[in-house]
């Protein structure tokens, strides 16, 4: 185990599954302690904070709609509370709907920029208040931010560039502070919504360039890797873990 992140607390958002356990589970490895929030599924997160606890660190697991600004506030304040700090937040927790443009209802819309949008707004303003020099704030974007190839990804994918104007704008505001702020941008990852051996994995893959999806650990290294004291000159960043899906 390494202990890059040894005293550090860490909180993300829809840790109870796929991309987020694995970064959940990833920092506890490097020695955070981690809180993580769920939405619906307590089970699955419960699961991973044994996992967290089995490693030797400390874990909470809080519910919180994304979609409920007060809930995101407070579960930061609660993390940072109960954990004594909060050091790293990574804002993970996302709604996913597609759909033809002419299909999508304003309930969809609003719904999609409250979690996409507001929520990673909300949790950052919140966070900042408990960081201290060396804080780390990581956005979760999405490959089709940047090369959106498929049908019926528009507000998907509006919701998701909005990440890139936060994680830019914040990192300028925060820097003074020794706060960072970089946003990772998934590609095709395997996980149950959209796992390597389903119907569309096949298309997906082919416009990779190393050919395959990535495992949700890959997404975990790189969003440690930005939390750790490796990156503390990066700031404002976009790192894209997406097989080469966008050159």
């Amino acid at each position: 185990m390494n202990n890059a992140l040894e005293g550090k607390v860490a909180l993300v958002t829809g840790g109870g599954r796929g991309i987020g356990a694995a970064v959940a589970l990833r920092l506890a490895e490097e020695g955070a302690d981690v809180a993580l929030t769920f939405h619906q599924n307590q089970q699955r997160a419960e699961e991973t904070a044994d996992q967290i606890k089995a490693a030797g660190r400390r874990a909470i697991v809080v519910q919180a709609d994304s979609a409920d600004a007060a809930a995101v506030l407070a579960a930061v304040d609660r993390a940072a509370g109960e954990l004594g700090r909060l050091d790293i937040l990574v804002n993970n927790a996302g709604a996913f709907l597609l759909g033809p443009i002419e299909d999508l209802s304003p309930q969809d819309f609003e719904h999609t920029v409250a979690v996409n949008i507001r929520a990673p707004f909300v949790a950052s303003q919140a966070a900042v208040r408990h960081m201290s020099a060396g804080g780390r704030i990581i956005n979760i974007g999405s490959n089709v931010a940047e090369r959106a190839v498929f049908p019926g990804f528009s507000l998907y994918a509006l919701s998701k560039t909005a990440l890139t104007g936060l994680t830019k704008a914040l990192g300028r505001e925060l820097g003074a502070r020794a706060i960072t702020v970089n946003l990772v941008n998934p590609g095709p990852t395997d996980t149950e919504l959209n796992p390597a051996d389903g119907p569309n994995a096949a298309p997906i893959t082919g416009f990779t360039a190393l050919g395959h999806f990535a495992a949700p650990a890959d997404i975990a290294a790189a969003v440690t890797f930005l939390a750790g004291p490796g990156a503390r000159y990066i700031t404002g960043a976009t790192v894209n873990v997406d097989g080469g899906f966008t050159i």
